[in-house]
């Protein structure tokens, strides 16, 4: 694990979540209320969504604290095999067996804390935690498509491909799923595409 200063970084694996839940929605409605994702919090859906990291004992979850104890940031991941139909079916249509990947699922980490090797800290404990879990071929993730023109993106915005394409992912080419949820001062929830990225997890970035 690496050092980060100020920060203490740890992890915690299947029902070992259950009592970081609370910090683990708390960021996610937080952060994710900001462009791309535009997510409109669903206090329902979080606890479904937890509630399956914590029935899988090979999930994992990576919390980031401050000096104070505070949580500023979260990962998470779990074996596909053992992730929703809409996470499974893209890879079976695409003849990738699930028990092949393991999944990550969010990065998120508050605005003031950004720059600071924590998203680095986070892909390392979850691809330690993959390469502990069993003989997984692939790791994988997905990031929310949004069209170049959107005239809701932030001038400041920044996509994270450099930083993913450094840990040594790669967009998974016609891989790709579809997820619904409300977004931020709409009325109900809208399907929403998300595109689909790798790696083989014996590389070993630098």
């Amino acid at each position: 694990m690496r050092h980060i200063p100020g920060i203490d970084v740890r992890t915690y694996v299947g029902r070992e979540i259950l009592p970081v839940a609370g910090e683990l929605s708390g960021l996610r409605l937080s952060v994710f209320r900001d462009w791309p994702y535009l997510y409109e919090g669903d206090r329902a859906y979080e606890e479904d969504y937890l509630a399956a990291y914590a029935a899988s004992p090979r999930s994992v979850c990576v919390v980031a604290r401050d000096e104070t104890g505070r949580a500023v940031g979260a990962s998470t991941g779990m074996p596909l095999a053992d992730e929703g139909e809409a996470f499974r079916r893209p890879f079976i249509e695409a003849g990738i067996a699930p028990g092949d990947v393991f999944y990550f699922g969010e990065s998120v980490l508050l605005a003031p804390w950004r720059g600071r090797g924590i998203g680095h800290a986070f892909f390392d404990a979850r691809e330690a935690h993959a390469r502990a879990s069993g003989p997984f071929r692939w790791t994988a993730f997905c990031s929310v498509r949004r069209e170049p023109g959107d005239t809701r993106k932030p001038a400041n915005y920044h996509r994270n491909d450099a930083f993913w394409i450094g840990r040594g992912y790669k967009p998974a080419i016609g891989l790709s799923c579809t997820l619904s949820w409300k977004e931020t001062g709409a009325d109900g929830a809208t399907p929403h595409t998300l595109d689909f990225w790798m790696r083989e997890l014996d590389q070993d970035p630098a």
